[in-house]
């Protein structure tokens, strides 16, 4: 089961959906690498993932609707770089914009979603399962308390690979999966 909840700087676009039984692929860090996100995009519906978080930095309106592609549900956070209007997500109804930092519940686990790592200290008061980010095109797993904080690495790849998560919710841990090498 998933809903979403809507951080205070949330347009209020989209909030309250319901999902069931998923995979789920966690995303960020696209900056308009349309190759790539076309790659994870086709990945994600062949294997079935059934919603996707994205942890910001998307960066226009068209990746925005080029993620339109996916055929369900995307639950996003804008991120330091992203430049798109809020406006774009009108004429969007499978994608969730949750504003600057957001929350999702999936399978009874509760998820912070930011970009900006300074985030995170603030979150885990919110007693998280979960927290993931982006920034810093690094993938990286630590554990806070009792808070799994994970970044998913770069989707639009450049300096360091390109990168993703996919989440088989019946596992402890996303796996990390590197977008060059999946068919």
């Amino acid at each position: 089961m998933v809903l979403a909840s809507c951080s205070l700087l949330d347009s209020g676009i989209n909030c309250g959906k319901f999902l069931a039984n998923m995979l789920v692929a966690i995303i960020s860090d696209i900056h308009d690498n349309l190759v790539y996100l076309v790659r994870c995009i086709n990945y994600c519906q062949k294997i079935n993932v059934a919603v996707i978080l994205c942890c910001g930095d998307i960066t226009d309106n068209e990746t925005i609707k080029k993620l339109m592609d996916f055929k369900k549900d995307i639950y996003l956070i804008r991120g330091n770089a992203d430049n798109f209007t809020d406006e774009v997500f009108l004429d969007l109804p499978r994608i969730h914009y949750l504003g600057r930092t957001g929350e999702v519940l999936i399978e009874k686990k509760k998820i912070g979603l930011c970009h900006e790592p300074f985030y995170i200290e603030k979150m885990l008061t919110d007693n998280y399962d979960f927290i993931f980010y982006g920034h810093t095109h690094k993938p990286w797993i630590d554990t806070k308390g009792s808070t799994q904080v994970i970044n998913p690495g770069t989707l639009g790849g450049g300096s360091n690979p390109s990168t993703f998560a996919i989440w088989d919710t019946s596992k402890p841990l996303p796996e990390l999966m590197r977008t060059e090498t999946i068919k």
